[in-house]
């Protein structure tokens, strides 16, 4: 399990990223559990272990079928909710998570306002500008602006192995786009990245992970690796009741 370092210092926040260690779904749409030959015995011992070293109940989930759009919900209460790529709230004990198996997760945390998001960004959301959609809901419901956030970009597939054709490459600013070999590739990271430092996120407040689901598949779920049978990793992050 990955524990990103930017949000350390809060004591009061609980955010990670799983890994390989950690095969399992939360509803029946993962397909983690069979493809893995996970029996769901085993599947509910790795979800207990894997919250249970967080301090998370299941019961403060909130999470839902993702579908690689830009829509954000503004959560009060734990949650099971289709539809939403993005996830936000100022609510204490309940916890946001995304699943990801190459697509980017982002994982903000407002220190000012107390307000915490979980973004799933693939490339569909990172060109629909989700992050920054986030943000400006945050700013709607919780007066959060970029000064105040602290951000992990969270492991995804690197610009090194995510290649497009042309008909996605043109959704991006060529800043993000490297040619090599006479093929296309888009850094996700970079993309999302500039979404938090436009909000003005400071640089030295987003942590961006090294790691490459693609190129580290024997650590983490990649989808294009794995030909689409494969598992999923989760984001998340909440904030704790220091009572």
């Amino acid at each position: 399990m990955d524990a990103p370092e930017i949000f350390k210092s809060f004591k009061h926040i609980v955010a990670a990223q799983t890994t390989r260690d950690y095969p399992f779904r939360l509803s029946h749409h993962q397909i983690s559990a069979s493809d893995l030959k996970l029996s769901e015995e085993q599947n509910e011992i790795n979800k207990s272990t894997c919250f249970k070293s967080l301090g998370v109940n299941e019961n403060q989930i909130t999470y839902g079928k993702q579908v690689h759009d830009n829509k954000i919900a503004v959560i009060n209460h734990p949650v099971y909710l289709d539809g939403y790529d993005a996830f936000i709230t100022n609510q204490k004990n309940v916890v946001l998570l995304v699943s990801i198996a190459d697509c980017t997760p982002v994982l903000i945390y407002d220190s000012l306002n107390h307000a915490v998001a979980a973004i799933h960004a693939g490339w569909r959301g990172t060109e629909k500008q989700i992050v920054t959609g986030t943000l400006k809901e945050m700013n709607k419901q919780f007066g959060t602006i970029g000064e105040n956030c602290f951000a992990y970009i969270g492991t995804c597939i690197s610009e090194k192995f995510f290649e497009v054709g042309n008909e996605v490459a043109i959704k991006f600013d060529q800043q993000f786009i490297i040619e090599r070999g006479g093929k296309l590739f888009v850094n996700l990271k970079s993309a999302n990245q500039h979404q938090l430092l436009q909000f003005g996120v400071p640089v030295h407040q987003i942590e961006i992970s090294p790691n490459c689901t693609f190129n580290d598949n024997k650590r983490y779920f990649s989808y294009r690796k794995e030909n689409g049978k494969t598992g999923r990793m989760y984001a998340l992050i909440g904030i704790r009741d220091e009572d």
